[in-house]
């Protein structure tokens, strides 16, 4: 997909990835909605981003789903790109998750991104096609103690995607999943963690943190390409859960 001029709803558009993606998208000619929680960041960003529209929403929240929509197509026309970015951390072990707290996670980091996905097919088919890119993550590939809540909503959401991708491929809807690796963000700060600290995984010491706005141009490359799956690296192919 050619990105300038299209219309790109952009979730977790406050901070980290999504902020640096709604910057990259603007820069290279998109009207981009940035929908989060926090509607005083947005509006301060939506005067900074060009073409950009401030939308609070919570992705918990059906109606809020809705109303971003709705608010986008009203605003801007229409939607072509929507990249279904916000998300949150939950670790603890199978034997003791917290169930509610895992519930919680299922519905921010599966159920709002389908719920947005339901909502802007119908307008992409209406439109003769766009992009859906879910951002899953690299412990979806992985299998690491007391990580199961959070990697299983993200290896949920990736099964999704590359089905739905096949359902929509008539409809020339190209979705795509993205596995961004340990990143520079504040996500490891807003994690819910119900284990001991030395319990943590920790390989992600040995790892240098991508930027935001690295991740950010993968995304970018993968809409621009249609490719199915876009890893931060390449090494990360051969993760056991690509076997």
């Amino acid at each position: 997909m050619n990105i300038e001029n299209k219309i790109a709803i952009v979730t977790g558009a406050s901070s980290g990835i999504g902020l640096a993606l709604s910057r990259l998208l603007s820069e290279k000619g998109a009207k981009v909605a940035l929908v989060a929680r926090s509607k005083e960041k947005l509006e301060a960003l939506s005067k900074e981003i060009p073409h950009s529209l401030a939308v609070p929403a919570d992705m918990t929240v059906r109606t809020d789903v809705v109303r971003a929509v709705k608010g986008t197509v009203e605003h801007f026309g229409g939607v072509d790109i929507l990249i279904n970015n916000a998300g949150r951390g939950y670790d603890a072990p199978v034997e003791t998750m917290d169930i509610e707290e895992f519930r919680r996670t299922l519905g921010l980091n599966v159920i709002g991104p389908v719920t947005a996905m339901q909502l802007v097919i119908p307008i992409m088919r209406i439109r003769g096609g766009g992009t859906i890119m879910n951002v899953s993550s690299g412990t979806a590939l992985m299998h690491l103690p007391n990580m199961s809540p959070y990697s299983s909503s993200k290896r949920a959401l990736a099964g999704i995607s590359l089905t739905a991708r096949e359902e929509l491929k008539r409809d020339n809807i190209v979705v795509s999943v993205v596995y961004p690796f340990i990143t520079d963000t504040d996500f490891e700060k807003n994690t819910v963690k119900d284990i001991i600290d030395d319990e943590s995984p920790q390989d992600s010491e040995k790892f240098t943190p991508d930027t935001p706005e690295y991740i950010a141009q993968r995304i970018v490359e993968g809409i621009e390409s249609g490719e199915a799956e876009i890893f931060a690296h390449d090494w990360m192919k051969d993760l056991p859960g690509k076997a």
